[in-house]
């Protein structure tokens, strides 16, 4: 794994990643493909491990209305249970006979306390069947009030609604080639002053020692004004690039990671968003290049996106000399 020995020693490297230099004290990637760091953390409880505000958050939208669903079931199913126990009875406006009725009426009266709705038909005596009723109207609303305020953040929290391809890939390059990794944005939004960054790390060994080496990959364009249609990020594999002399077979057999950064400014959130993720050297295509993915329409007579062809990529003749050639 001497690929260190390849690179220029003039290459710029960077030590502002965050991550350590030990590769051993590392498993797999160090940035997941969501942009999330590759990382879990031990020796703490759950409830300290892990805020719970920014999980649901971000969990997926499906996740959250799970939970949300079973909480709400869950905690009605506990105080009918409550209200079963100290006795049907003790509601006022009951004319059932069998338990499964009984059962089946005190949830709904639970569900009508819970949600303070209140229809008027059953309604609770005594002092035990009024006590426990208050408190899980007291429940529900503050309930209510924590769906409300984490319904709100997902919403209005700020996000990038960027999608990056599936594959970087090695393309020509003008008279040379090219890292090159396609981004697009796929929500109506307007991003603006888009910035990127791309680090690449490679596990090489040193003295029998596994360590990460960091490099910085300029960028053709690193800022663009305007992130309206796709933004292909092209790092130009030149006598200053530390993958300049690399082979077919050193980019299939070499260790690493390109790490891509994104930030940008949204017009609708009047807020600056932020996106991330990661391809793994088995992640890299070679000797390919991106098909067009946006066009015009001529009936339309606007731009057409085409976001299915993000990752579309087709095969494309490598300048002589390249990286790409055994």
């Amino acid at each position: 794994m001497g690929f260190s020995k390849k690179i220029r020693p003039d290459a710029v490297t960077t030590a502002n990643t965050g991550f350590g230099n030990n590769a051993s004290n590392y498993g797999g990637r160090l940035v997941n493909k969501d942009g999330t760091p590759n990382i879990e953390k031990t020796g703490l409880g759950p409830f300290e491990r892990i805020s719970w505000f920014h999980s649901m958050l971000s969990i997926p939208r499906w996740r959250f209305f799970v939970i949300v669903l079973f909480f709400y079931v869950g905690v009605n199913l506990l105080f009918t249970l409550i209200y079963y126990f100290i006795g049907v009875e003790k509601l006022s406006g009951l004319n059932v006979v069998s338990e499964r009725e009984k059962f089946t009426e005190a949830f709904f009266f639970s569900t009508q306390t819970f949600t303070t709705v209140g229809y008027g038909r059953i309604s609770p005596t005594g002092f035990a069947m009024n006590a426990v009723s208050s408190f899980q109207a007291l429940i529900g609303l503050l309930s209510f009030a924590v769906a409300t305020g984490l319904m709100y953040g997902r919403f209005s929290r700020p996000k990038s609604f960027l999608r990056f391809g599936s594959n970087a890939i090695i393309a020509p390059y003008k008279d040379m080639t090219g890292l090159m990794i396609r981004v697009a944005p796929y929500k109506n939004t307007t991003l603006s002053d888009a910035e990127a960054i791309l680090t690449m790390v490679i596990i090489s060994e040193d003295h029998g020692k596994l360590s990460n080496k960091f490099y910085t990959l300029p960028l053709e364009l690193r800022t663009i004004s305007s992130f309206t249609l796709s933004w292909t990020l092209v790092h130009p594999i030149d006598e200053s690039s530390p993958l300049y002399g690399f082979t077919k077979e050193d980019f299939a057999n070499i260790k690493g990671e390109i790490m891509i950064y994104i930030k940008a400014f949204d017009d609708m959130f009047s807020n600056t968003v932020i996106s991330r993720t990661s391809y793994t050297m088995d992640e890299v295509a070679y000797g390919v290049k991106f098909t067009p993915m946006f066009y015009r329409d001529d009936i339309k007579h606007t731009t057409m996106l085409d976001m299915n062809k993000l990752s579309a990529f087709e095969d494309a003749p490598m300048p002589a000399g390249s990286v790409t050639e055994n």
